[in-house]
């Protein structure tokens, strides 16, 4: 069954992305069966889901057990609360302070990791009558958000769990993801400022610091919580271990105009590629305001009838022109294969981020708002 956003909503586009969530059911089973019974899942699905649309999949990762949904931003928990004021959302990133109001109203748990900060969330709950739960983020080395592991910092973390109307519900870090020897000093900081807070009395029902490629390549970092982001997308970043997953989005587009030139004729901006033959050039109504990186010139191609077509000439923000000459049949209105799971030749998430020189994340999330999401159940 096929439906656009929301529900049978027109598409208004020939350009869409589709995605395909009973994919996205299976790579959460995968990491289900993975992780035990004994580790809870957040996934990750900031971003708007890595391009996939956010509050379209958190249904089927609830479903499937997700314990949380994990988001960067207020915007994006508030978003996640209208759709559904039921789900568990949980903010990784920091909320300034004038903002914690909202925190509190939508029962969202957030990420904090200073006393003052606390006392706040905590003064803000009590006047709405509610006890907000909130997770502390310890600097083990990646330095981005956090504490470093310190004498001062275990009191400060005491000090909060005292706090009535806040419930200290978890503790976690972030791997570096340097090298071996780096992780293992990275969890080993972790785990020992943990056991030094439950020594003085501090609990937390989750602790969590495994990504999507440590959740598979070390299980001792599974701890009672993981955090998959681009695995359950079908991304594969991991090194030692293996899960299988599949790849849930598939980017699509169909031929605008053809156009017959002769040999020599230019196509697009400054004429950057010109023709060896006489050519039929297709138009793709799709380019880089729809997030397909605009350095793939010369190097991108889709499929057309099964046949692998180069794009031509300078990728432009809204369109871009394809090689068709060798494509049988080619017609106004045949689809276009920008990014698929490569089964049928077209190009993956994974090559497209080999070919642009960034990594798989930055090649999803990229993919802007304007392409309507297509999704199949």
């Amino acid at each position: 069954m096929v439906t656009s956003e929301e529900k049978n909503q027109e598409l208004l586009r020939d350009t869409c992305v589709e995605v395909d969530l009973g994919r996205i059911a299976y790579n959460m089973k995968q990491i289900r069966e993975m992780a035990g019974p004994e580790v809870a899942i957040m996934p990750v699905i900031k971003a708007n889901g890595y391009g996939h649309g956010a509050a379209a999949i958190a249904p089927t990762l609830i479903d499937e057990g997700a314990a949380y949904l994990a988001v960067a931003t207020l915007t994006e928990a508030l978003e996640l609360k209208a759709a559904n004021m039921s789900w568990p959302v949980f903010i990784m990133g920091h909320t300034p302070d004038r903002l914690l109001h909202h925190v509190v109203d939508k029962d969202i748990t957030q990420t904090i990791f200073s006393f003052e900060q606390a006392e706040l969330l905590n003064e803000l709950s009590g006047k709405a009558d509610k006890r907000t739960k909130v997770h502390i983020k310890v600097d083990t080395g990646f330095h981005r958000l956090g504490k470093v592991p310190s004498d001062d910092f275990a009191d400060e973390v005491c000090r909060i769990n005292e706090l009535p109307d806040l419930e200290v519900e978890g503790i976690f870090t972030h791997l570096a993801l340097t090298g071996d020897a780096e992780n293992e000093e990275q969890f080993r900081l972790f785990t020992d400022f943990v056991s030094l807070l439950e020594d003085r009395g501090c609990s937390f029902r989750y602790k969590h610091l495994a990504d999507s490629i440590a959740c598979v390549d070390f299980p001792e970092y599974r701890l009672n919580m993981i955090r998959p982001g681009a695995l359950i997308y079908g991304m594969v970043g991991y090194h030692k271990g293996h899960l299988d997953v599949k790849q849930a989005m598939t980017f699509k587009t169909a031929i605008s105009q053809l156009h017959y030139i002769s040999r020599g004729e230019g196509v697009s901006y400054d004429y950057l590629w010109k023709a060896e033959r006489d050519s039929i050039i297709a138009t793709l109504p799709f380019g880089y305001a729809d997030g397909y990186p605009r350095n793939l010139r010369d190097k991108g191609y889709v499929i057309i009838n099964g046949v692998k077509v180069p794009l031509v000439g300078v990728i432009c923000m809204d369109q871009c022109m394809a090689d068709v000459t060798d494509v049988p049949d080619v017609c106004e209105g045949m689809e276009a294969v920008i990014y698929g799971d490569g089964t049928d030749g077209s190009m993956t998430i994974a090559e497209a981020s080999a070919l642009a020189g960034t990594n798989k994340n930055d090649i999803i999330a990229r993919i802007s708002a304007r392409p309507p999401r297509v999704y199949i159940k």
